[in-house]
């Protein structure tokens, strides 16, 4: 793949974070929600902390890396006075105590176990760690998250922890061959967020429900979806 100029991704970038929000709005506004209803986060797996910052000086206040290491080597090149951070990829547990406390949230909570060390090294921090439920909702093997059928139960044993807070859920549906599929999975998601945030839990927000990314953003916004986590539709291809 042939490697663009540093101003050429600049451009391509400014491009696409104005395109993109247009689409999540147009998107919003078509499930009967006020534009602002919908946060747009920049993933930023492999990219370089040049792009990254030039996408935060063109209105990104939210980013999301995949993994501890690479987000503690960019962090200290990174301009994040007016920008979050959050973690969406999977976490070992014998990494929490590097991240907590480096990034604004959690989204990858997907066990007990896990919840429990986030909490622990919480606690020692001094700190409450915000965090979001990882849901498997397509079942797949292959992906990390909570089951479906146990995610009330693992809620209800986080929401007890000390030091840390559920603000919501997040997943990644299976590949789908239409948007009916697709519809399918982002429903299912945005009725467990709505019941669960109904039973009104104690230290349990149901404010933010992650789903969507560069191939199904829309789709994602228009089933309910609070956050979108955008990459390669953001940054362009990734060069490894």
């Amino acid at each position: 793949m042939e490697r663009l100029s540093v101003e050429q991704r600049f451009s391509d970038i400014d491009y696409n974070i104005q395109y993109i929000k247009e689409r999540i709005n147009e998107a919003a506004i078509r499930s009967g929600r006020d534009e602002k209803a919908v946060k747009l986060m920049a993933v930023t797996k492999t990219v370089e902390p040049v792009f990254i910052n030039r996408a935060i000086e063109n209105g990104i206040d939210l980013i999301g890396e995949n993994k501890v290491q690479e987000f503690l080597g960019k962090k200290d090149f990174l301009k994040l006075e007016n920008c979050s951070a959050h973690l969406i990829g999977h976490l070992q547990t014998n990494k929490v105590k590097q991240i907590v406390g480096q990034v604004d949230m959690i989204q990858s909570v997907d066990s007990v176990k896990l919840a429990c060390e986030i909490s622990k090294r919480s606690i020692s921090a001094g700190i409450i760690t915000p965090c979001l439920v990882e849901v498997n909702i397509g079942g797949e093997e292959s992906k990390t998250g909570t089951d479906y059928s146990q995610v009330l139960e693992i809620i209800h044993e986080i929401s007890e922890m000390p030091n840390i807070c559920i603000e919501g859920l997040m997943t990644i549906p299976p590949i789908c061959d239409n948007n009916a599929e697709l519809d399918k999975y982002f429903s299912k998601m945005h009725s467990l967020f709505i019941d669960i945030k109904a039973k009104k839990l104690d230290n349990v927000n149901m404010n933010i429900l992650s789903m969507g990314m560069s191939s199904d953003y829309e789709r994602a916004v228009l089933n309910g979806s609070t956050l979108v986590r955008v990459g390669t539709a953001l940054f362009g291809h990734r060069i490894y």
